[in-house]
Formats: C-alpha cells, sequence, structure tokens
C-alpha cells in the first residue's frame, strides 16, 4: 500500500531484530541524547521514529503544533524504516547518545531498560510533566516493566484475520465470533476445492499468531526470561502447518515469494491473512477485491488469547532534559490535535483525549474501530504477554525457520531445535 504500515508489517515480522542480534550493549550514562540549550533558554530535543513517508508527514506536523504551544523546546526530527531505525539506535546506544525521545515496541523493553538506556517515566509524572492517566483498556501497562513505567502507548492494536470477503461469500463460508480452528481449517479446505486457491497465505510462522494460540492452551510464547511452551509443542504447530502447505489450504511459499513486496492476500493468492488489524489499509491499497476483519479462530469457543499491543514512547534515561522530554510524551499522547493529526497510523488512539478527538470517516479506519470495539465488548482481551530481552530477535528467527518449514527445506523437529537454540543464546545475549 505504500505507507507506514506496509514498512511496518513487513518488517516486523520479518526482520524484527536480524540485524542487531549479535551485538551487545554497555549500559548508558548521564550523557549525550539531547540537542542542547541555546543562549535564550531554549531546549532542543531529538525525537527518532520509524515508518514511512506519510507518518512522518504525520509527525511533523504533531511537532509543529508543539513548538507553538511550547515556544521555548524546539524539536528535531529522527526517522527512517524499522530494520535501520534499530541498528542506528543499537549504535547510539552503544555510544551512550540515544535520542531524547524515541518509538518503542514492547519487543525491545527489557533489552534496553536491562543496559540503561529507559528513563523510568513515573518519576516525571510523580513532578507533574505527565498525566499516566486516560488509558483505554489497560494499554498503559503495556509500558511497564518490573515496577517502571519505561514507555507510554501512542495507539493500540490486536491481531486479526483479514479476509477476502468476495472470496469467501463465493466459497460459501463465515467467519464469526467463537469459531474454532477446526472450522477455520475447513473453511480452508472449502475455499480450495471451490476456489481452487489457498485459504491462507502462511499462519504457521507468524510469532504473535502462534501466542495467541498457546494463550488459547494455558501457556503463551514468552516467560519474562524465556520461552514458555515445548520443542514438542513448536513441532505440532510447525508439523501441521507444513501438511496444510502440502495440501494446497496454505499458499505456496515459493508464489508468495515472488509477488513481494505485494500481499498473497492482495494478489489473490489466497483468501485470509492473519496480522495486526490496523495493518489492514493495506490490501485495499494493493489488491481488487474487498477485504475485510475477522476473528481470531478459538479452541474452546470463546477464548481467543487476544491482547492490545501498542507503539510506546519513551525517554532516555541520559537525556539533559528529562522535564522537557516528559512534557513532549505527555503532548504527544493526550493532545486531541495531535489524535486527529494522527488518526490510527500507530493503531487506535491509546488515549480518551485522542481517541474522541478522531472520527474515522474511511471505511477501513471504521473497520479497524468496529473491530476492536467488537473484541473489547466480547470480554476476551487479556494482559500482553512479558517479553524478555533478545525477544525481538526471536521473533525474526521465528518468521524465517517457519519460512523454510514450509518450503520443505527443514523437517518440523530439526526447525524446532534450531529455534530453541537461538532463542537461548538471544536470551543470554
Amino acid at each position: 500500500m505504500g505507507t507506514s504500515r506496509d514498512v511496518e508489517r513487513r518488517t516486523i515480522l520479518k526482520a524484527a531484530g536480524a540485524s542487531v542480534a549479535a551485538l551487545g550493549l554497555a549500559a548508558t550514562t548521564g550523557c549525550g541524547g539531547s540537542g542542547g540549550t541555546s543562549a535564550d533558554g531554549t531546549v532542543t530535543l531529538r525525537y527518532a521514529w520509524w515508518g514511512g513517508e506519510p507518518r512522518a508527514i504525520a509527525i511533523k506536523k504533531t511537532i509543529a503544533l508543539f513548538e507553538k504551544k511550547h515556544p521555548k523546546i524546539r524539536v528535531k526530527p529522527e526517522f527512517t524504516d524499522y530494520e535501520a531505525f534499530w541498528e542506528k539506535f543499537q549504535t547510539q546506544a552503544s555510544g551512550g547518545n540515544p535520542p531524547d525521545v524515541f518509538q518503542n515496541a514492547v519487543g525491545f523493553l527489557r533489552k534496553y531498560d536491562r543496559r540503561g538506556v529507559l528513563m523510568d517515566l513515573k518519576s516525571q509524572a510523580d513532578a507533574g510533566n505527565l498525566k499516566l492517566e486516560n488509558f483505554r483498556n489497560g494499554v498503559l501497562a503495556n509500558g511497564q516493566v518490573d515496577g517502571k513505567q519505561i514507555a507510554v502507548p501512542v495507539g493500540a492494536n490486536t491481531m486479526a484475520l483479514v479476509i477476502d470477503r468476495k472470496a469467501f461469500e463465493k466459497a460459501g463460508v463465515q467467519a464469526k465470533f467463537g469459531w474454532t480452528w477446526d472450522e477455520y481449517f475447513d473453511a480452508l479446505q472449502t475455499v480450495r476445492d471451490k476456489l481452487r486457491i489457498a485459504g491462507d497465505t502462511g499462519y504457521f510462522s507468524i510469532m504473535y499468531l502462534y501466542d495467541l494460540y498457546l494463550r488459547q492452551h494455558g501457556k503463551a510464547f514468552f516467560t519474562e526470561d524465556g520461552l514458555g511452551f515445548t520443542q514438542d509443542d513448536l513441532t505440532q504447530w510447525w508439523e501441521d502447518g507444513y501438511k496444510r502447505v502440502k495440501a494446497g489450504l496454505v499458499a505456496d511459499p515459493k508464489k508468495v515469494e515472488q509477488v513481494k513486496p505485494k500481499s498473497a492476500l492482495s494478489a489473490g493468492l489466497a483468501a485470509s491473512e492473519f496480522t495486526w488489524d490496523n495493518f489492514s489499509i493495506r490490501y485495499e491499497g494493493e489488491g481488487e477485491s474487498d477485504y475485510g476483519l475477522a476473528p481470531i479462530p478459538t479452541t474452546d469457543g470463546k477464548d481467543t488469547g487476544q491482547y492490545l499491543g501498542s507503539l510506546m514512547l519513551s525517554a532516555f534515561a541520559g537525556t539533559e532534559h528529562p522535564e522537557q522530554a516528559a512534557r513532549f510524551i505527555d503532548f504527544m499522547v493526550h493532545d486531541p490535535e495531535v489524535g486527529s493529526i494522527m488518526g490510527y497510523d500507530r493503531g487506535i488512539l491509546a488515549t480518551t483525549e485522542q481517541y474522541a478527538a478522531f472520527t474515522p470517516t474511511d471505511p477501513t479506519a471504521k473497520g479497524v474501530a468496529a473491530y476492536e470495539e467488537e473484541v473489547a465488548t466480547a470480554g476476551v482481551l487479556g494482559k500482553i504477554t512479558p517479553h524478555p530481552s533478545g525477544a525481538d530477535v526471536v521473533e525474526a528467527a521465528f518468521l524465517r525457520i517457519g519460512g523454510e518449514v514450509a518450503q520443505g527445506r527443514t523437517k518440523p523437529a530439526e526447525a524446532a531445535r534450531t529455534l530453541f537454540g537461538e532463542a537461548k543464546a538471544a536470551f543470554a545475549g
């Protein structure tokens, strides 16, 4: 679709942490981060994020608004794509010079907290520089680690199944809350039989979907310091997935590669794909069908295992301007005008002030809002699973190794052993 969501969707699931897996960080101390203070007392903050050009345009508008309302604080923007962002951030943090404020995600919180990079924002909240109230559906907890508030959510999203509505209707199958995995796979078979296309694009290499499946069975992908499942669990998951590739229920991975960067769903190779709900705008831009959000299949007919994930803002523990950094974060997460400008670019707006200030007008954004409301009303949302240091590396490994299974290059049991070996190294790094 050519937007930041497209960039994120490809990179979060395919490149997260891959380039930083073997690098270490020294604990940072109170230097760097700041752009300095001018002779008239004006402070300059560095603010960094990842994403595409539409996000950059919107964020620059919010920066201009902040500077207008806070004339003694200037903000220097730094932005790039996801993979390059974390490569650069790794180097900056190693040198004790990360940005004063930066976009963050759950897979990186413990990693950089352990290295002393992230400010505990509770101190700034206590000083009156940052409000930690009015966050929707408990998402504030996403930025908490070991009793510290090291990040503040700017948006929230949850996993969903994006379907080709025309394909589902033509095949005569329906997706509804409470359907089971067996019913989902039966639907894929019906799509295959009636339309001669695959039902799914490759569900079993998506770490966050497997996390939901595990949560439905009383487990989780991560614990606070490791993996929350066994090699046998993963072997079974990948064996089942590979069987469905061979049966034609899951798209041929070679064809999926051929259509990239376009999605196999929007390319017409399959009728459904699991992803984060706010990434769904991608498909309308890429494909020629009608796409919508459908519920996650369940094991027991009710529990989806879902939770709200979020993009967040963090501050550098060593910034020379902690008060100004906190006031900037506060503005970016609470100011209604900022909410109107950003819309759902980074997920459903996280605070009540911003959520109320933005009314989606396009069908896709309306669909995302309706989906999250329906999920919340269904009462299935739980708390996000803890992510240990190294989670970003494990996510990238899961996608890569799952792809090797799909292509028949690696047996599921061997793939599971490899994943556990790489995870052990990542957690120890």
